[in-house]
């Protein structure tokens, strides 16, 4: 395996820290949609920590790559509306129909088909118009938090040649003492305490599974795995997709009684253990997943004390930290989608289109960007294969004209 370094661990660290703390709200206003009691909103962090961090670190150990799973953070926003009205037995139902058609898609292999057929530049693009926000983030908090952040980016700036892959952690660091000392690090509501798993019986309901569960399944595939394992394609990592669905669902089915609404891959955490912040190896990377395994199922175990911690940060400092771990892979992914100069206006459109953040029948901007790319590509292979046979029949003739 080799040696563990200390930039696998922070990497891991910083990747469920972002995570934790830009979504854990939104798991919260589900839970709490569905009526749940406070132990169960607890038992629904540990399924998710438990679940992310199993098959985190049995995929990426048995693939020797970085596959990181995630919960859906679209769903749990489908969720927070869809669940109104509804009792927290059906939403566990909701989730375990969910997870089964996840199953079935793994197991009949329809996933691994559609992603050999989409081409690294367009797969490039649309993560970088995901990862762009993240980019911009970086700015726009600078109006929240003027020092802090302004500190960070000048780290980053002239700080880089000399830490290297330890400088985003030094920057963590340089910002959360910078936060308690302007009184800006709010930890009144963190306390340690272990998390008790409770099982909920499901309650099935056509109408709730149908109007509920179908679209849940829809936008967990298209807003995340299908960006997820674009990031694996666009950092050069190429996974049986079947059999990290099949993974994924099975791991929903077993914990969706505890709260474990959806496990799928990801799409921004994954692309910070793929950087070159993890590993100037990319076939070493795989260890900064396997620590960030390790962080989720102690998120799991400690459930909400997690949550606490890291929402007692400023949202702004989370942004940034964000970003800078992410500008190499977004400069990596424009480099690569803008390279081939047939198809560059198709993976430029990818961008622009992923980047906007529009949301349409319930699916977020990564699908219809991927989408409006793959359009382009193909219209652009069918205008060059035209044209080449348009001027190859001149030739023909020509030669008949000789010939006879």
């Amino acid at each position: 395996m080799g040696q563990i370094k200390f930039s696998h661990i922070s990497t891991g660290f910083i990747a469920v820290f972002i995570g934790y703390a830009s979504a854990a709200a939104i798991i919260f206003q589900a839970a709490t949609s569905a009526g749940a009691s406070q132990q169960q909103i607890a038992s629904w962090f540990w399924a998710l920590g438990i679940g992310m961090g199993v098959t985190t670190i049995l995929l990426s150990w048995r693939y020797k790559q970085p596959v990181v799973t995630a919960w859906s953070t679209p769903g749990a926003a489908l969720l927070i509306t869809s669940l109104d009205g509804l009792t927290v037995e059906q939403a566990v139902a909701i989730f375990l129909f969910s997870s089964l058609l996840i199953t079935i898609t793994g197991l009949t292999g329809i996933f691994d088909t559609l992603l050999k057929r989409i081409p690294t530049s367009i797969a490039s693009a649309m993560l970088a118009g995901v990862l762009w926000m993240f980019g911009i983030g970086i700015f726009t908090s600078l109006s929240q938090e003027a020092i802090i952040i302004g500190t960070m980016l000048a780290a980053y700036i002239f700080a880089k040649p000399k830490f290297s892959n330890l400088l985003i952690p030094f920057i963590l660091l340089l910002a959360v003492i910078m936060s308690g000392v302007a009184g800006k690090l709010d930890l009144s509501d963190v306390s340690l305490m272990l998390t008790q798993p409770m099982f909920i019986t499901p309650d099935f309901d056509l109408a709730s599974l149908l109007s509920v569960g179908i679209p849940l399944f829809v936008v967990t595939m298209a807003s995340q795995n299908l960006p997820g394992f674009a990031v694996l394609k666009a950092n050069g990592y190429n996974p049986p997709a079947s059999r990290i669905i099949t993974t994924t669902g099975v791991t929903g089915l077993l914990l969706a009684p505890f709260g474990g609404f959806a496990f799928n891959l990801a799409a921004l955490t994954g692309a910070i253990c793929m950087s070159p912040n993890a590993d100037p190896n990319p076939k070493s990377r795989y260890k900064a997943a396997l620590a960030m395994g390790g962080f989720y199922l102690l998120a799991g175990i400690l459930g909400t004390t997690f949550v606490s911690l890291f929402s007692s940060v400023p949202q702004a400092i989370i942004i940034t930290i964000a970003g800078l771990a992410l500008l190499p892979t977004l400069a990596n992914c424009l480099t690569t989608a803008l390279a081939d100069e047939t198809h560059r206006e198709a993976a430029l459109l990818t961008f622009l289109l992923t980047a906007s953040g529009i949301n349409f029948a319930g699916v977020g901007s990564a699908f219809w960007g991927l989408c409006l790319g793959l359009t382009c590509y193909a219209i652009k292979n069918w205008q060059l294969k035209a044209a080449r046979t348009k001027q190859a029949q001149p030739t023909q003739a020509n030669e008949g004209k000789e010939q006879g």
